[in-house]
């Protein structure tokens, strides 16, 4: 357990065990009172991997959650991997850090492997406010007008499957499309069967499989910073690295998500809140004030 890695350094840092081992907890009872899948608990695969990130030289692996600060993660992660290639993680350019051969991901590996580290080096993810994070992809994605690949491959069927009357230009470019529509696009049957949920939108509980992994740590958005250089310091290059901080004035806030939730009908509310539920209950997020649940 990470708890006897730590020298008390003071008793802050101790609080933070603490703090940890409540989220871990937290995790395991859900995943606990949740397990009528684990009967027939199915085995992870190598595709199941690839979000895990492996940092060899100091033994880590980071589960990346789209939408959860991940590029500047994934722009330390480089700094760490890199041998001293990058120092400071903001020089690295954002379109640089999603380029998934700069970094190695454990489907890569083979299963002994795969084994070896997950059971020898330090786990972690972050996660966020499930609907925030939600509306924080909506917003990126498909309100930006330079996301023309997703409009395309995503906007396109949402107006075709949600609209009524669509004009061909809307049918043609899916750059229009309205938050109720993509609500109704992720909770419509249709979509869970015909393919996984896109990374940005997928639920951390299958795109980390927290579950199955056992995570040393787990960071939240909310306490991103502290979260992130606690972590930092454990893998023992907290005196030279430091997480980015960063003040985004267009990030998404709780306000923001409850304005969106504003024109979302109580039943697609309700059936939105059992899609992304076991990241609410897993992460300890309550249900927000705004919903108006059937």
């Amino acid at each position: 357990p990470l708890d006897l890695l730590v020298p008390v350094l003071s008793l802050q840092l101790s609080n933070t065990a603490i703090l940890h081992q409540i989220r871990r907890d937290q995790v395991t009872d859900t995943c606990r009172a949740n397990s009528v899948s684990s009967r027939k608990r199915r085995v992870l695969t190598p595709n199941d991997l690839k979000h895990l990130v492996v940092d060899e030289d100091h033994e880590m692996i980071y589960c990346y959650v789209p939408k959860v600060a991940c590029t500047n993660w994934k722009r330390v992660m480089m700094v760490l991997t890199g041998r001293g290639k990058y120092s400071d993680p903001m020089e690295i350019p954002a379109n640089e850090a999603h380029v998934s051969s700069n970094l190695k991901t454990l489907n890569q590996y083979s299963i002994p492997e795969i084994n070896h580290r997950l059971k020898n080096y330090m786990k972690f993810l972050f996660v966020r406010e499930p609907f925030e994070r939600l509306v924080s992809a909506y917003r990126n994605k498909f309100t930006q007008k330079y996301n023309t690949s997703f409009h395309k491959r995503y906007g396109t069927k949402i107006v075709r499957r949600q609209r009524k009357n669509a004009t061909q230009e809307a049918l043609r470019k899916g750059d229009d499309v309205k938050f109720e529509e993509f609500v109704a696009y992720l909770i419509d049957p249709h979509t869970q069967r015909e393919e996984p949920f896109n990374e940005h939108w997928q639920t951390v509980y299958s795109l980390c499989h927290p579950c199955h992994i056992h995570y040393d740590l787990i960071g939240k958005y909310e306490t991103l910073e502290e979260d992130s250089n606690y972590i930092l310091q454990l893998a023992g290059v907290g005196n030279y690295l430091k997480f980015p901080t960063y003040a985004k004035s267009t990030r998404t806030t709780d306000e923001m998500t409850t304005e969106f939730f504003q024109n979302i009908s109580s039943e697609h509310q309700t059936q939105l809140y059992e899609v992304y539920k076991l990241d609410f209950l897993m992460f300890n997020y309550s249900v927000p004030s705004y919903l108006k649940l059937e």
